[in-house]
């Protein structure tokens, strides 16, 4: 064995959970994301009003408990290393507050959309933070090859569908990976679908249409050569739908809509069943976050009660978060904003489009004016911190014309 791969694995992985760490640890960051409004507000089942102004907070929403540890571990990692270079793959969740914290502790983010020249310049006394979305045995090897300290952040829910999808690879089962080809955690998860030997095979799909696209090969409608054209870049090295879609058990990125992963299921199970007869070259595992899950239920639930408006607090590039704004955009005008700065004017609110891709402004006068009665809605992410609530729900009062004295009043009024 080479000396390098003897350092690897002696620090394959390194626990920074120390007691004495991790109670610096919690206080910094009770600094930095805590909200005691947010908490008085969730004791009181999420409803604040104010003279003519309503506001709804979800019963779950904001960090997770991986998101929370995630943030801990990257926050230890500092405080174990204070000297050392520490690197983070990609970032550690998808909220630029969160991850600016981390650059202002000197972590610095490398590529995560391929292996760069940055991973050969790593050595033994690097750190190298593994993001809660986990990285791809690729990435993984390349660190370990290079003998660094590893703070591995990965939820366990992820790594729970690493284990589905290797069991289907050993069990020669493609795994239909329902997620975006080009998000972190999809990308590590694929990596694991090739099995222990690399003779596994995935396919990953993101809407009902790809899935009776899928279907239809399945049935004989189209042509090989639509089915390669199409799902370019979202399959296995020489993947061959005649052979690789014989056997195939579904999986997800464990952020998206649960209905959807469930109608993705239900098709391709009806086009197994007609093609065979029955269901045996068929699997499928519910492998949703439970956060994930708890925090869409939440938002179905609020919205059985009249709302005037829906802001959705949280990073742009959060897949979970954005699935939010897409259920509450089928009941109601739905705002997805980074924070509250978003909130520019009683006119104006700047906020994440999904389907132009882009980030747009949008009036709205007549809500945030404070000259009638509105009932808003908050909710937030798994990665979203709680401060971040706390500055949506006081710029919403403000813009009502209720200043912040007034919204501690009401909340020790409330106590």
């Amino acid at each position: 064995m080479s000396q390098t791969t003897d350092q690897a694995t002696k620090r394959s992985r390194v626990n920074v959970r120390r007691s004495d760490v991790m109670e610096l640890v919690t206080a910094e960051v009770a600094s930095h994301y805590k909200s005691s409004m947010v908490e008085r507000l969730r004791d009181m089942h999420g409803e604040l009003v104010i003279g003519n102004t309503t506001l709804r907070l979800a019963q779950q929403f904001g960090f997770c408990y991986g998101v929370e540890r995630a943030i801990d571990l990257a926050y230890a990692s500092r405080k174990v290393f204070p000297e050392n270079r520490i690197y983070l793959i990609g970032e550690i969740i998808h909220n630029p507050e969160v991850n600016r914290q981390l650059v202002d502790m000197g972590i610095v983010s490398l590529p995560w959309q391929e292996l760069s020249e940055d991973y050969d310049n790593l050595n033994a006394d690097d750190v190298v933070i593994v993001p809660a979305f986990g990285a791809p045995t690729s990435f993984m090897d390349k660190i370990d090859a290079k003998g660094c300290y590893v703070v591995d952040t990965t939820c366990g829910d992820v790594m729970k569908v690493w284990r589905r999808v290797r069991s289907y690879a050993k069990d020669n089962f493609t795994s239909v990976i329902h997620g975006k080809a080009v998000h972190e955690e999809t990308r590590a998860t694929a990596s694991r679908a090739l099995g222990e030997n690399g003779c596994g095979n995935y396919l990953i799909i993101l809407t009902l249409a790809d899935t009776d696209f899928v279907c239809e090969y399945i049935a004989g409608k189209v042509s090989r050569e639509e089915f390669l054209k199409r799902f370019d870049g979202a399959i296995s090295p020489g993947f061959d739908p005649d052979l690789h879609l014989d056997r195939v058990g579904i999986a997800n990125q464990t952020t998206m809509l649960k209905s959807e992963t469930e109608e993705i299921q239900n098709r391709i199970k009806s086009a197994i069943l007609s093609r065979d007869g029955d269901t045996g070259r068929f699997q499928m595992f519910d492998t949703i976050c439970g956060a994930t899950q708890e925090r869409q239920d939440a938002l179905f639930d609020m919205l059985r009660k009249p709302l005037d408006l829906l802001l959705v607090v949280g990073g742009y590039n959060s897949s979970n978060t954005a699935h939010l704004v897409e259920i509450g955009e089928q009941s109601l005008p739905t705002f997805f904003i980074r924070n509250a700065e978003c909130l520019a004017s009683l006119e104006k609110i700047i906020h994440y489009d999904l389907h132009a891709k882009q980030e747009i402004a949008s009036c709205y006068p007549e809500i945030f004016s404070g000259d009638k009665s509105a009932v808003i809605g908050i909710t937030a992410g798994a990665s979203c911190p709680n401060n971040l609530i706390e500055d949506t729900i006081v710029k919403v009062f403000l813009m009502r014309g209720i200043p912040i004295e007034q919204i501690h009043n009401a909340l020790v009024a409330s106590a």
